[in-house]
């Protein structure tokens, strides 16, 4: 484990859960635990996962670093460079591209000042297109933590952008710490 590492440690609340994770896979199977890991060291840790951050992972999974940067790099959902308080994910496939995709895309980027994979300069909002969220019938939609904003248009992601920039005070996550913290608590 690296110096910056050591420095690197997940609070008490996800901790617990962590052991809890990794308790549901059979010994030497604990690598089937990487996904839910890297979606509380997001949560963590600002949105996103450094390499210590995946090193720490890496280390209580016993595996080797590069199993967890393999699965980090693979899925959208893991942001590996610093993000925004926000995260919008916009999908881009098909069915919401018909149905206006493009244009909710091309409104966020004259609206918040950036372009696909930036961050606002008040660190607020990152814009990212990913493949199907799975709400074809809803199109076009956009994705902000755990929460879907479907039937978008111009007008309603103004609307919702503004709530998030007067509302949002931590990191949104697809786990928020009041997730982590709930599911510590369940019993096995």
């Amino acid at each position: 484990m690296g110096t910056a590492t050591k420095d690197i440690k997940f609070s008490a609340d996800a901790l617990a859960l962590v052991q809890k994770i990794i308790a549901r896979y059979p010994e030497g199977k604990q690598k089937s635990a990487v996904l839910p890991l890297l979606h509380l060291a997001q949560a963590e840790f600002q949105g996103w996962l450094s390499i210590p951050v995946m090193d720490y992972v890496a280390s209580l999974l016993k595996i080797q670093p590069i199993e967890v940067y393999e699965v980090a790099s693979f899925y959208s959902m893991y942001n590996l460079n610093p993000v925004g308080k926000c995260v919008i994910e916009v999908c881009r496939t098909g069915p919401c591209w018909l149905m206006g995709a493009e244009d909710i895309i091309a409104h966020i980027e004259k609206k918040l000042n950036i372009k696909i994979g930036e961050t606002t300069a008040d660190g607020m909002f990152t814009l990212k297109t990913v493949e199907c969220l799975a709400s074809c019938g809803t199109a076009p939609m956009m994705q902000i933590g755990e929460k879907y904003h479907e039937n978008l248009t111009c007008e309603k992601t103004d609307e919702i952008l503004n709530d998030y920039r007067e509302n949002t005070k931590e990191h949104i996550s697809h786990w928020s710490k009041e997730k982590i913290k709930k599911q510590s608590e369940i019993k096995k």
